[in-house]
C-alpha cells in the first residue's frame, strides 16, 4: 500500500509543528525509564507560575496491543488501549478516565491508499459522535471533521480542509467553527541538509473581521541542535533552542516577548526530557 492522504488531523500539521511545537513559558521535567519486561514508565512535572502539576504514566506493549495508564496529581486515572491493525490499515482505540464515568470512548481509524477515516463514539446513553474523513492521495487531500451531540441533536463542530503536498512544500486551507474562521498555512523546506524550513499561518475570523498572521522558521545548527523563531502581527516574538545532549534526551529553552510592551518581563520556559 502506498502512502495515502492520512487522517484529517494531519492537514496543516507540519506548519503547526514548526510554528507552535516545543514553545512554552513553563518549566517542565520528564524522565522515562524501562523495566526488564519492556514497560516504559514516564514521570513528568510542570510548573505553571505557583502551581505544580505532576503525573506518572506507564506504557506496555504486547504484540499489536499498547496499553497506556496515567495518574496525575488530581487523582485522575487515564487509560488508553490501542489495537494496531487487527485488520490491514485499521486501528482501534479505547479510552476512559476514572472517576469520570462519562469519559469512555471508542475510536476506529482506517487508512487506505486513497482515504483516511476516523470515527469515535462516547460510551454514554446520549453519546457525542465524532467523524472525520479524508480522500485523495499523498499529494492532494480533501477532508471534513464533524462532531454531533446526540443529546441536543446538533452538530457542535463542522470543519473542512484541503491540503496540497509537493516535494518541498505543504499548503493547506481549513474552514473551522462552522464556517466562522478560515485558516491558511504554508510550510516550505529550504534546505534538507540543515533542516531549514519556513512556515506561515493566516487566520481570519468572519464574525470579528480579525486577522492573525504568524510566520516562523527553524534551522539545525548541527545534527544535535535546532533553533526556531516565530513572530505574529500583534508583535509577539518567540524563539527556542533545543539540544539533544544524548539520544532521545532533549533540553529546550524557549522565550517570548511582546514588542509592544517591551518594558514587561519576557516569558522564559525550560523543558528537560530524559530517556535511557
Amino acid at each position: 500500500m502506498g502512502k495515502g492522504p492520512g487522517l484529517y488531523t494531519e492537514i496543516g500539521k507540519r506548519a503547526r509543528d514548526l510554528l507552535y511545537k516545543d514553545y512554552q513559558s513553563d518549566h517542565k521535567f520528564t524522565v522515562t525509564t524501562y523495566t526488564s519486561t519492556g514497560a516504559a514508565i514516564t514521570s513528568s512535572g510542570i510548573r505553571k507560575g505557583e502551581l505544580f502539576l505532576a503525573d506518572v504514566s506507564t506504557q506496555l506493549k504486547n504484540k499489536n496491543i499498547t496499553t497506556d495508564v496515567k495518574v496525575d496529581t488530581n487523582s485522575n486515572l487515564f487509560t488508553t488501549i490501542t489495537v494496531d491493525e487487527p485488520a490491514p490499515g485499521l486501528k482501534t482505540i479505547f479510552s476512559f478516565k476514572v472517576p469520570d464515568q462519562r469519559s469512555g470512548k471508542v475510536e476506529l481509524q482506517y487508512q487506505h491508499e486513497y482515504a483516511g477515516v476516523s470515527t469515535g463514539i462516547g460510551l454514554t446513553a446520549n453519546p457525542i459522535v465524532n467523524f472525520s474523513g479524508v480522500i485523495g492521495n499523498s499529494a492532494v487531500a480533501l477532508g471534513t471533521d464533524l462532531l454531533f451531540d446526540t443529546a441536543s441533536g446538533n452538530f457542535t463542530k463542522c470543519n473542512a480542509g484541503l491540503s496540497y503536498t509537493n516535494a518541498d512544500l505543504i499548503a493547506s486551507v481549513t474552514l473551522n467553527d462552522k464556517g466562522d474562521s478560515l485558516n491558511a498555512s504554508y510550510y516550505h523546506v529550504v534546505s534538507p541538509l540543515s533542516n531549514t524550513a519556513v512556515g506561515a499561518e493566516l487566520s481570519h475570523s468572519f464574525s470579528t473581521n480579525e486577522n492573525t498572521l504568524t510566520i516562523g522558521t527553524q534551522h539545525a545548527l548541527d545534527p544535535l541542535t535546532t533553533v526556531k523563531a516565530r513572530v505574529n502581527n500583534y508583535g509577539k516574538a518567540s524563539a527556542l533552542i533545543q539540544h539533544e545532549w544524548r539520544p532521545k534526551s532533549l533540553f529546550t529553552i524557549s522565550g517570548e516577548v511582546d514588542t509592544r510592551t517591551i518594558e514587561k518581563s519576557a516569558k522564559v520556559g525550560l523543558a528537560l526530557a530524559l530517556k535511557p
